[in-house]
């Protein structure tokens, strides 16, 4: 049984289960009745898919101020967060700040689940409409995401590798998408470390005025993330 994190949704939301596709659903609360046990489930999941490497269900669902403030403002001051996000902010200052992300055209905030659990946060944005197209040669296709993990508990046990692997397949789905890019701050070793172990490669350091860091560049074609996933195991391709 995994963790419960600190919100249970498995009775709440709304869930349309995707089977690893990409498409958005219509926002419908109809619950289809071969969903069986995830009927009753329901997260608005845009992305769904079986991780056989830790036996658990991953999905994403875009974030709502409604449903995520609280839930973020929490993560957001744990110490294993604050180190490299410094958004521990009194709530009102971080629902403004939330609320220009969730406004932003080039920017989709995104919440993970592992097994219907809400456990991390994305900012997934396009790099040629963003501030990072000043620091290499964006294509329009390009793709990009910024993770944090939020309850302690699912930290260090090997689900971050696990996040970063079907956020990639959601990324890779769109049809424009041929590359993925990562600027983590450059001491972050750990997001380094498991964006290597998903094929991602690092180009240059630089200093990213904007993000206010000195940041690496890592860049990822899809044969290079289908490389990594093979290496892990041929089941997560099928």
């Amino acid at each position: 049984m995994a963790p419960t994190g600190d919100d249970d949704e498995q009775t709440t939301d709304d869930h349309d289960q995707t089977n690893g596709s990409s498409d958005r659903t219509d926002g419908s609360d109809d619950v289809t009745p071969t969903l069986g046990p995830d009927a009753a489930i329901r997260s608005n999941y845009v992305f769904q898919r079986y991780d056989q490497t830790i036996e658990r269900t991953i999905s994403f669902r875009p974030a709502t101020m409604e449903r995520d403030l609280g839930r973020l403002h929490k993560w957001l001051g744990y110490d294993h967060v604050t180190e490299f996000w410094e958004l521990d902010l009194p709530l009102p200052a971080f629902r403004d700040h939330f609320a220009e992300k969730l406004a932003e055209d080039h920017l989709t905030p995104f919440i993970g689940y592992i097994d219907h659990v809400p456990v991390s946060y994305w900012e997934v944005y396009w790099p040629s409409e963003y501030e990072l197209d000043d620091y290499y040669d964006a294509d329009p296709g390009d793709r990009a995401a910024h993770l944090l993990v939020g309850p302690p508990e699912y930290v260090g046990n090997g689900y971050a590798k696990a996040l970063f692997r079907a956020m990639g397949l959601m990324l890779f789905s769109h049809p424009e998408t041929d590359r993925v890019v990562g600027e983590p701050d450059v001491e972050n070793d750990v997001v380094i470390n498991i964006l290597k172990r998903c094929g991602f490669e690092p180009h240059k350091e630089f200093y990213f005025e904007e993000a206010d860091k000195d940041a690496l560049l890592l860049m990822c074609e899809y044969d290079g993330f289908e490389a990594a996933l093979l290496d892990d195991s041929p089941a997560l391709l099928a």
